[in-house]
């Protein structure tokens, strides 16, 4: 799908929900390429992609991964689903919700991800029955990473406070990146580590599917 296409998918499902879209345009390059940093280089990690839109951050994943590993995106807009389902057959796409993500990676036999790399919006972060920091910690391996972007206008509302308490909770260690200026608007990056939450336990509590 050409460039201008895909702004405008992003644009009429922005349009159709303002609160799950949260943004009239798709990530930046450069957005993307800080989103991805912590991918580890060497091995076959696995990577999970929350709220992937139109792919952004996931043609910058597959570009780094250069084959290896395995590359789940969870995107609960039908619509962008299939759109992904079609711009990367090596991905698999899957149409869900975040808080559906321990029983996600139990049903395909996967422990652990190395690497979530998270494009919602704060306003999914709150309303659920657990905290979703808490969930995407609980499926994290012990040495891996989240990491989770929102725009600098934004980071000191009360919401993105909280969520940044809610990160702080969650993780031994989160940092800050300095401002993208290449992204429309203007966006940081969280990266999380060291999760709080053991993913043995929450495998041990979430039975395996067919």
């Amino acid at each position: 799908m050409p460039e201008h296409s895909e702004r405008a998918l992003f644009i009429r499902e922005f349009a159709r929900s303002p609160v799950r879209t949260a943004s009239l345009l798709p990530s930046s390059p450069a957005l993307a390429a800080r989103m991805v940093a912590a991918l580890p280089e060497h091995g076959d990690p696995v990577v999970v992609e929350l709220g992937p839109g139109t792919g952004a951050f996931t043609e910058a994943i597959q570009r780094r991964l250069a084959g290896r590993g395995r590359h789940l995106a969870v995107e609960v807009n039908e619509r962008m689903s299939a759109h992904l389902f079609r711009r990367f057959p090596g991905v698999e796409v899957v149409t869900a919700g975040a808080d559906d993500l321990p029983d996600l990676l139990a049903r395909r036999g996967i422990p652990a991800a190395d690497l979530i790399v998270s494009g919602l919006p704060w306003t999914v972060y709150f309303g659920g029955p657990r905290p979703l920091v808490e969930t995407m910690a609980s499926v994290l391996a012990p040495a891996g990473a989240l990491t989770q972007f929102t725009y600098a206008w934004t980071s000191w509302t009360p919401p993105a406070r909280r969520q940044r308490a809610q990160l702080r909770a969650a993780f031994e260690e989160v940092v800050l990146s300095r401002t993208v200026w290449r992204n429309v608007p203007p966006a940081f990056v969280y990266v999380a580590r060291r999760p709080r939450v053991s993913s043995a336990a929450t495998a041990a509590a979430v039975p395996v599917g067919g």
